[in-house]
């Protein structure tokens, strides 16, 4: 069971496990040994509420297919154990990421004092830079 928000929780078969060969750097150990976790995740037939299916579904991130799965592969760990739990830790932030809702932005203008301090100082710099110019005669 993943705990996402006090009230919004996946069950266990929802998320699918498999151990994997890691790939890298690791001598036998990488031959020998599955520690890699590729983890596979519906959104579709999720028991998620349908805010976070929607919002997961528009989400432009490449861990999430067009089928509307959620694929993550944690391979940081020498133990099974340990990516297991770092790619569950990863679909929690990325489903906790998504409720989060942004503040929508108010526009606003300049005010009159800061226009006009900014043309008196663009009048300033032009007055100085054709100060440079050649001498005429």
């Amino acid at each position: 069971m993943l705990q996402i928000s006090r009230n919004v929780e996946i069950p266990g078969d929802e998320i699918e496990l498999s151990a994997i060969r890691a790939q890298g750097a690791g001598g036998q150990n990488v031959n020998k040994v599955s520690s890699a976790i590729h983890l596979r995740f519906d959104i579709n037939a999720s028991s998620l509420p349908d805010f976070y299916k929607q919002r997961l579904l528009l989400l432009r991130d490449r861990r999430i297919s067009k089928d509307g799965v959620v694929i993550i592969k944690a391979q940081q760990y020498r133990t099974q154990e340990k990516n297991r739990q770092a790619a569950l830790d990863r679909l929690q932030e990325l489903i906790q990421a998504v409720a989060v809702v942004r503040k929508a932005r108010k526009p606003t203008k300049p005010s009159k004092r800061s226009q006009s301090k900014r043309l008196d100082s663009k009048t300033r710099h032009g007055k100085t830079k054709s100060l440079r110019g050649k001498v005429s005669e």
